[in-house]
Formats: structure tokens, sequence, C-alpha cells
């Protein structure tokens, strides 16, 4: 038993950095809690839309919904697990929001979803050969560093952002584009729940509790529990924004609490070919191009900020393993294309596992599993609600955005550019948009300043594609498309 342990340490690199076995597993356990709702959600953004034949998934009680759950959940952890056994790193994988969110109003609109599907995994193949051809690592090393830790506190605040928003505490609202709770007050019961689940985090993660992360994931869900004995709510709606962001926090029925949807069905439904000729080539290789972009940087960004976090960033930036990490990102793209759940991605709620102390891949290889267990208890995902999973994104944005230290704010040719790198990414909702505007004012201030000389070759190329990335509404209405 001992060698199967030292076995495992010596792969993993566990004691190497600092960590322990149970502190991976923590990690694990913390990370797919405060992502596991992407098993409930994914289907659900997929079902609003329709294809150009007017199919959809569904409409909440369709066959197909648990079927794409059950997708949803085994291409996570199959490309999770992946991910730790060959980029050993605590990042998990999971279906892109946002990127699904695309696919399905803009892309699937126009074509058949096995059209748009194919899209997604021509994407992805593309990615994987740029990272074969060694250019998706040579971007990520030319980024100068300060800049990639702007990126890590532009995470930080984004995903703290994610926490509040997704568990109601700040909402859209009339005359101003956010508003505290409901009306500008904290009025409802979930909200409740999320506050004192962050309370409850935040004093154990400055006490340095060990598994305060967790324990205040599932301190919450049974305070959650509790509430909706209690109080008998429903699901959030326009009329009715006092309940619960997205799941009702209901222990199911013992008769309702297995159940299997066979996912390997989906992987025959995504046509590769078929959208070049439904709509114009210039078309299909813009939406290509979009989710290229979006997709690259949005792992880029994760890699660099949860990487920081965990303390696996070296001297020049990079992470140990970088493309073994990109190639497995790269796959999950495709895979999630070609299992009909749109792209999957690295995702930054990973920090979250971080935050509990996970620092090797062997967290990865936890979280996956409990993706693939997920597939047969999927009433059981939907037990932990947005309000009780969030509090732990809110306290690890915190941990992130510490790193804004080590930003130079006297340099304004670096200090510019990571300003607008940190607040573009929260306040547009995208982290390749951060990004971009970071990467743009960069070269800008270099060349204003006179020192053009000092831009790397493949940041001058990388800005030229964040320019048409954004100028590409404006090209499309220009040619009519």
């Amino acid at each position: 038993m001992s060698d199967i342990r030292n076995a495992i340490d010596r792969f993993f690199a566990i004691s190497e950095r600092g960590s322990t076995v149970s502190r991976e597993v923590r990690g694990g356990l913390a990370t797919f809690f405060t992502m596991a709702y992407i098993v409930v959600l994914n289907p659900i953004i997929l079902a609003y839309g329709k294809d150009i034949e007017g199919q959809v998934i569904g409409d909440g009680t369709s066959p197909q919904v648990p079927l794409v759950a059950a997708g949803t959940a085994f291409v996570a952890g199959v490309l999770t697990i992946i991910m730790g056994l060959v980029g050993r790193v605590p990042f998990a994988m999971a279906a892109g929001l946002g990127l699904n969110a695309f696919v399905t109003f803009n892309i699937a609109t126009m074509m058949t979803w096995e059209e748009a599907m194919g899209l997604v995994f021509l994407e992805g193949v593309i990615i994987a050969i740029l990272v074969l051809t060694g250019l998706r690592t040579a971007v990520f090393r030319a980024i100068p560093a300060q800049l990639k830790t702007a990126i890590s506190v532009g995470i930080g605040l984004f995903i703290a952002l994610i926490g509040f928003v997704d568990a109601g505490f700040v909402r859209k609202a009339a005359g101003t584009p956010l508003e505290l709770g409901i009306g500008g007050q904290l009025t409802s019961w979930p909200v409740l729940v999320f506050i004192v689940g962050l309370l409850a985090t935040a004093a154990m993660v400055a006490r340095k509790v060990k598994g305060a992360i967790l324990i205040g994931i599932v301190g919450s869900t049974v305070l959650a529990i509790v509430v909706q004995t209690l109080t008998k709510l429903d699901r959030a709606t326009p009329e009715a924004p006092g309940g619960w962001q997205l799941n009702v926090p209901a222990l199911p029925s013992a008769d309702k609490i297995f159940g299997f949807h066979n996912p390997l069905t989906l992987f025959t439904e995504f046509d590769p070919i078929g959208a070049f000729s439904r709509i114009s080539v210039l078309l299909a290789v813009l939406f290509v191009f979009t989710l290229l972009i979006t997709d690259f940087f949005d792992t880029m960004g994760t890699i660099v900020g949860v990487g920081r976090q965990a303390g696996l960033v070296q001297a020049d930036g990079t992470l140990p393993r970088t493309r073994e990490i990109l190639l497995v990102d790269s796959i999950a793209a495709a895979a999630g294309g070609a299992g009909s759940v749109s792209s999957n991605t690295t995702y930054i709620e990973s920090a979250a596992g971080v935050g509990e102390g996970a620092r090797t891949g062997l967290a990865s290889v936890v979280t996956g599993a409990l993706f693939l267990i997920a597939i047969f208890f999927a009433p059981l995902v939907a037990v932990v609600p947005y309000e009780a999973a969030t509090p732990a994104l809110v306290v690890v944005g915190f941990l992130m955005m510490t790193a804004i230290r080590d930003i130079d704010w006297d340099d304004y040719e670096i200090a510019i550019p990571a300003f607008l790198t940190i607040v573009v990414m929260p306040f547009t909702y995208s982290i390749s948009n951060g990004i971009g505007a970071g990467f743009i004012s960069y070269v800008l201030v270099k060349v204003v300043r006179g020192k053009a000389r000092e831009v790397h070759p493949l940041m001058w190329g990388v800005t030229a594609l964040f320019v048409l990335y954004f100028a590409i509404g404006p090209i499309r209405a220009a040619i009519g498309l």
C-alpha cells in the first residue's frame, strides 16, 4: 500500500509541491461542487435555442435534456481526468459558459445543431494543431510577465463578480447596470444563505481552517435545504425574483436519485463540414475564428490566474508542462463538439480547489471522477444551489486579487494595459475581452512612446487578431452577413 502511495506521490509531485493527498482530495471536491452547476445549466442553455430546422434539445421535460446533462458530465469527467494525468495540474474542464450561449443563439440559428457542433469540433482541432506546432505555447511565453499578473488579478475580480451575480446578491436593474439584491435591498432567503456562507467561509479562511472552502459549501448547502424546507421557494423568475437562482436545494426522493442516460449516443451527432454549404464559407470561417479566439485566450487567462494562485507559475511566467496543459484543453474543445455539448474549456472555478490547497493533477482526477459519478446521480448534483457554492468564488476572487501588488503602477507602459485588462474582464463578463484590451493598449502605449521594437513579434500578431476579433460585428454588418 505504501508503494502505491509513494508512486502516486512521485507521479503527481504531491510532496514536491508542498501538498498532501488529503488536501488534493479536498481540493478536488471543492472544485467539483463549485462547478457542478454546469451539468444542470448547460442543457438548459442549449435547450433555449432553435436551429434552422426549428429543432431544440428540449423544453426542460424532453428526454434529450437529461441525455445532454449526462453528456456534459461525461465529457467534463473524462477530460478533467486526462488533464490531471497528462497536465498534472489542478485544472478542471467542462462546457464553457458564454461559448455555449454563443453557439446556441448565434451559430445554431443559421444551421442544424449537428453542423453547429461540427464547427465547434473544427475549432478544437485547429487549436490542437496550434499547440502541436508550438505556436500556442510561444504566444503564451511572449506575454510580458506583469501583464500575465494583471490577467490573474482580472480573473480574481471576474470570479468574485460571477459569485455575486450567480447568487443574486448583485442583479441587473432598470435604472442602473447593476443593483444590490432586489430593488437595492437584500430581501430574499436564498441571498441570506449566500451571505451567511460567504461570511462563514471568509472567517474560516482568515483563521486558516483546513478545508474552509469545502466546509463552507457543505454547510451552506445544509442551510439552503433547511431554508427551502421552511419556505417552499421555487426557482427565481422575473415575476418572482426572490427564489433560487438555478437549483432548488431539496433532497430528491430515494426512487429518483439514480438514473442513467448513455452519453456515447451523442457522439454521432456532429457534422464538421455541413456548415460550409449551409452558409457562406466566409461566415463559417468568422464563426470558427470567434470561437477560436475566445477559447484560446480564455484558457490562457485561466491557466495564468489559477496557476499563479497555486504557486505553479515559474519566473518566466509559464507553468510546468504548459504544452501538455494546452493540448488537453484543445482536445476538450473538439470533444465538446463531437459530444454535442459545446466546447469544453478550463474552468476558473478550479481556483476553488486551489484555494482549498490543491496543487497537483490528483485533485483533477478526483473532480473528474465525481463528474463521471454525476452521470448516474444527476438529481444529487442539483442539491447544491448557486447560493451555497458561490461564496467560495468570492473568497477565491479575493485570494487571486492579492497578486495586484506585483504590478508596477508607476510605470504607465505596463500600468495602463494592466488596468484595462483587470477592469474590462468583469465589466464585459469576458476573459478574452480583458486580455484583448490589455494587449491592444500595451502595443499602443509602446508605439506612442517610441518603443515599438520592445514589443515581441508574436504580440504584434496577436494584437492584430484581437483588433479583427473586436471588429467582427462591424465587418459582418458591412458585408451583409
